[in-house]
């Protein structure tokens, strides 16, 4: 008797999206008429939205990760780890990198992988913008690893200036630190390092305080937080420069050499250390596929998300662009929009292989929210509130914040497990240090 083979589903990234869509499809389908399978090149994931507390030292992603391979054999799927490379369109193979250990050897040769539909989930890496030195001099928050290795830098650093206050009380020794971009990865990772500094004295480093940093936050923009209303991007500025940041507007950064960002208008912004916020991009890899792009190598989606040229493939979150009728602009690269995202082709996989005609995306947009660490929360939230848009800050703020963090572990581990890790999250905020320093 011929076997039937499986029908295969392919997921190329284990970001927020991926990740959520790999566990509905692996909770709904199982194996026995089904392979789902995850191709991620990390081994563990953690909410991207995180870094800038992982990068200031307020979360322990030890705590806060998910391992996949633990993840799958809850869920049904399969997981891979490898960097995705390029698609096979005529065999319908989805080809994976060799995988390299730490020495560069080589662990595991390059391979295809077969796919019947495949989801690409990759997401997106920083927004040089060609600009000269940028690459080579500064750092960059796409992933643990950047955010580890901010985080060492700047405790590194703060190290550093201690020791030359033990050694001469009257020194004016700062830790300089410099961030291009306004959005709110800048603003938050700016007010998180304020909240690390002032928690450092209770960790051995007595003469260091939050007094000892020389932050610098440079928005080519007009204001920070475009996504939010002015009044409360003015109310983050306000806070932000209350903690002691440099709040620069409409400069424009020429060039990054070493220890100093160069400006349109003359500036040389000195800086121990240099973060680069300033947008994102898709990976170059999405460019090279023989799939509709735009300029930023986001893959261009219809209605139903699947890909222009290639109904069997679909994109999802930050790695694709989707222009709803009507509006001005994409769906903006946001955690909500990969959650919604994974939601609508979820249930399109599910109607292709009933026969049944997909449904169109519609993307609700509930608003923007930005956490200055324990100091304040602002942000806006729409939907049928006061005529579509609310503005909110303080704690109502502060607690819609934090909600959405629990919503997604809702969305990957399921309702049983995600309240029990919200319940734990309470208990280790009592016990754990406040800060994780190796």
């Amino acid at each position: 008797m011929k076997l039937r083979r499986k029908t295969q589903i392919v997921v190329v990234g284990g970001g927020a999206g991926g990740l959520e869509l790999a566990r509905r499809l692996g909770a709904k389908y199982g194996r026995k008429h089904h392979d789902i399978i995850l191709i991620e090149r990390n081994r563990t994931h953690i909410w991207k939205p995180l870094l800038h507390e992982v990068a200031g030292g307020s979360l322990d992603a030890n705590l806060d990760e998910v391992g996949y391979r633990s993840h799958c054999h809850r869920w049904g799927y399969r997981f891979f780890n490898g960097a995705f490379e390029s698609i096979n369109r005529e065999t319908g193979e989805v080809l994976l990198a060799p995988l390299l250990d730490e020495d560069g050897s080589e662990l595991v040769g390059r391979h295809a992988i077969r796919f019947d539909y495949l989801v690409i989930a990759v997401g997106s890496v920083t927004n040089d913008f060609g600009i000269p030195g940028v690459a080579e001099h500064c750092m960059f928050l796409d992933d643990r690893a950047g955010a580890d290795r901010f985080r060492n830098r700047l405790l590194d650093h703060c190290l550093s200036v201690s020791r030359a206050m033990h050694g001469d009380p009257g020194i004016d020794a700062k830790v300089r630190i410099a961030i291009v971009g306004g959005g709110a990865t800048g603003v938050e990772l700016a007010a998180e390092l304020y909240n690390a500094a002032a928690a450092l004295r209770h960790y051995g480093l007595e003469v260091f305080d939050e007094s000892r940093l020389q932050v610098c936050v440079i928005e080519a923009g007009p204001r920070i937080l475009p996504a939010l209303p002015e009044r409360l991007a003015d109310a983050a500025k306000a806070e932000l420069e209350a903690l002691g940041v440099s709040v620069l507007t409409s400069v424009q950064v020429i060039e990054a050499v070493p220890h100093a960002i160069l400006t349109a208008d003359g500036r040389r912004i000195e800086a121990d250390l240099m973060v680069w916020a300033a947008g994102v991009r898709a990976p170059g890899a999405l460019a090279d596929l023989g799939l509709e792009v735009n300029r930023n190598n986001q893959l261009i989606v219809r209605d139903t998300l699947q890909t222009t040229r290639d109904e069997r493939i679909f994109a999802i979150g930050d790695c694709c662009s989707y222009t709803p009728p009507g509006a001005e602009r994409p769906v903006p690269p946001r955690a909500q929009a990969a959650h919604q995202m994974a939601t609508a082709v979820y249930h399109n996989l599910v109607r292709l292989q009933r026969g049944q005609p997909l449904e169109r995306f519609v993307y609700h947009d509930h608003g923007s929210l930005v956490s200055l660490s324990r100091y304040s929360t602002v942000g806006s939230l729409m939907g049928n509130l006061v005529g579509g848009r609310m503005a909110v800050e303080g704690r109502l703020a502060r607690l819609v914040y934090t909600s959405l963090y629990r919503m997604h572990l809702i969305a990957i581990h399921g309702w049983l497990k995600g309240l029990a890790l919200m319940l734990v999250g309470r208990v280790n905020r009592i016990i754990r240090p406040r800060l994780k320093l190796h």
